[in-house]
């Protein structure tokens, strides 16, 4: 019987990329899970307390394992945040685009799977912009100390700038 490694070495590329896409899927699912589960017992204000609280440390480890991955050094600039923020296990499984321009990176998550799943139930949308600030913010500074991260629109604070994406994000260097 295979184990581990030896297992996944058994599978064709196309094989491994499936599993990686479904597992960005199942990552999101579970997060909505847990977050559900607080929301119905215990409401809204307490479901986001927690949910900042969780992104304030998962996302810090998950930046640490995408720059080591990446073999990206201290301070690789935007140009390393770029390579890392579509490795994002949440940002794999939402339809993203990401781009440097005049100096900036501009991410913008087009279509976002938490809030298509609520939406589906008739659930309100997820007031997600104050845990998204440290999920964005803490990875950004994990990759280099001297990004910036600025939330352009993100529910329930939505802009202009932001029309045609779920959340729109811009990252400068100091």
């Amino acid at each position: 019987m295979l184990t581990g490694r030896e297992l996944y070495e058994e599978f064709s590329k196309d094989q491994l990329i499936d599993l990686l896409m479904a597992d960005s899927r199942n990552i999101v699912a579970m997060d909505g899970v847990w977050f559900q589960s607080v929301e119905r017992e215990l409401g809204m204000d307490a479901a986001m307390h927690h949910d900042e609280e969780a992104w304030k440390r998962y996302t810090v480890t998950e930046a640490r394992r995408i720059k080591k991955f990446l073999g990206l050094g201290e301070n690789s600039g935007l140009e390393g945040l770029a390579q890392a923020l579509p490795l994002r296990m949440v940002d794999r499984a939402n339809n993203s685009s990401c781009e440097i321009i005049d100096g900036c990176l501009h991410y913008k998550i087009i279509t976002c799977r938490v809030q298509e799943a609520r939406s589906s139930k008739g659930m309100p949308l997820h007031p997600c912009k104050s845990a998204a600030v440290y999920e964005y913010g803490y990875f950004a500074r994990e990759i280099d100390s001297r990004i910036n991260c600025e939330c352009v629109s993100c529910y329930p604070d939505l802009s202009e700038d932001g029309k045609g994406c779920s959340c729109y994000w811009r990252f400068t260097i100091d």
